[in-house]
Formats: C-alpha cells, sequence, structure tokens
C-alpha cells in the first residue's frame, strides 16, 4: 500500500518544483522519477526511511535530476496567442482572431499552418486544448473501427481524460480510455494507440501473442513505442490553462 507524505519541494537550480515523497509498503529502496511533462519530481520510499536517508538520496542524484529536467527546457510552454501546438506531428501558429465568437479552424498561411482561435484572449488555451480533444476523438474513433473490424472484435465505449499514468487503456467490459494529449503526436502514434488497445480487447496483457497482434494491425508499433518513449513525456509539458499574472 502506498502513503502520499506531506506535500514538499526541491530546488533544481534556481527552479523549484513539487516533490510527491510517498511510501511504499513493498518497497525495497528509494525510487526517484520526473513527473511527465516535468512538473514536478516523485520519490518513492520504503517504511521507516529516516529523512536525512532520504535528502542524501537527493543530494546524490541531485546532477542526474538537472539532466533530465534539463531535457524539458523550452518545452514547458503555456499555448498562447503567437505561440505554437502540435497537430498530430505538425506545428501550428496559434493566431488570436481577435473575434469573440467563431470556431476554432486550421488555415494554410504564407508562413505554414495556422489555428486561428477566437473569443477572449485569457481563454486561448482552453480553446486549443478543447479542439485539440475534437481531433483525438475524431482521429481515434476512426481508427478503432477499423482496428476493431480487422481483429474481429467490437468494444464497448472510448473516452477521453487528460491522463498522466498512461496513453491508453482497456477495460474488461471492452471500454477504451485514451489520453487527448495524443492529438500533438504524429499520426502513425496515434495509429498505435488505437490498436493497442484495440489489441487488448483479445488479450488482456502484454504477452508475446498481443504484440504479434499490435504489429499486425500497427506494422509501426516498434517505431511509434520508441517515439513515446522518446517524445511521450513532452506532450505534457504543454500547459493549457492561462498563465498566472
Amino acid at each position: 500500500m502506498e502513503k502520499r507524505a506531506r506535500p514538499t519541494t526541491i530546488d533544481l537550480g534556481g527552479k523549484v518544483l513539487p516533490l510527491n515523497l510517498k511510501t511504499n509498503a513493498r518497497a525495497r529502496r528509494m525510487t526517484l522519477k520526473i513527473e511527465p511533462g516535468g512538473h514536478a519530481v516523485s520519490l518513492t520510499v520504503p517504511p521507516g526511511l529516516a529523512r536525512h536517508e532520504v535528502d542524501g538520496f537527493l543530494r546524490r542524484h541531485h546532477d542526474w535530476l538537472l539532466e533530465r529536467m534539463a531535457r524539458f527546457e523550452g518545452r514547458d510552454t503555456h499555448v498562447c496567442d503567437g505561440g505554437s501546438v502540435s497537430i498530430f506531428g505538425i506545428a501550428h501558429t496559434i493566431r488570436h482572431s481577435g473575434n469573440l465568437r467563431g470556431l476554432t479552424t486550421i488555415r494554410d498561411e504564407g508562413d505554414g499552418k495556422v489555428l486561428r482561435v477566437s473569443g477572449p484572449a485569457e481563454s486561448i488555451g482552453r480553446r486549443v486544448a478543447d479542439f485539440l480533444k475534437k481531433e483525438a476523438r475524431r482521429e481515434i474513433t476512426e481508427r478503432v473501427k477499423v482496428h476493431a473490424a480487422a481483429s474481429g472484435r467490437s468494444y464497448a465505449a472510448i473516452s477521453f481524460k487528460d491522463t498522466r499514468s498512461r496513453w491508453g487503456s482497456c477495460s474488461s467490459a471492452g471500454n477504451l480510455n485514451f489520453s487527448w494529449r495524443i492529438a500533438m503526436a504524429p499520426l502513425f502514434v496515434v495509429d498505435y494507440l488505437a490498436a493497442h488497445e484495440v489489441a487488448h480487447l483479445s488479450e488482456m496483457n502484454h504477452g508475446p501473442r498481443f504484440w504479434a497482434l499490435c504489429e499486425k494491425l500497427c506494422p509501426q508499433t516498434p517505431q511509434a513505442r520508441q517515439w513515446l518513449k522518446n517524445e511521450g513525456s513532452f506532450l505534457h509539458a504543454v500547459r493549457f490553462e492561462a498563465p498566472l499574472g
């Protein structure tokens, strides 16, 4: 069983981040990781560990944390007018239309792809997130239908959330859940994610038969898995809420 300790923070080169300190009765050693998006650090410790041991462990891994956090330099950004957002792997410049009403639309302009956003300036982030959710639902739903038909399986429902621990899941009842942030990834990654969860309708595990089916449905499975390993965490670094101040 995991027990969450009181909130604390950690200073990494002048940047103060939340430190999520958790006690796990089954843990035999301390485990340190950067949370998806680089917004926090998590440390899981065995029960009964003295605070000075925890502090010593963090000091010994300070340089490692700095190196890992450096990967998020320039990636931890708020969505805003004049900024950029990736839509299915293609960068789109965000431009506020100045109109209070209107749909969020993609246009081809002289300098590339543009995402035109209407409404109050303070709602740009929310409107871009809503657009990505709609795009994720459209693309994932279509690909799930194709893969389900190819594998001879049916699913119950598809839902979308802003999940952090996994990109998708499949319940024993056939409900498929996805992170809408996948709409920022290239289409071959989106296709893999749909195939992955559909494959779980046949194999509720990650054994050889599961991976064989996954690659049959999506031949680019190895490349997509590598992309998520290398780039997936950066999708969580994009902030859609209006910055404070």
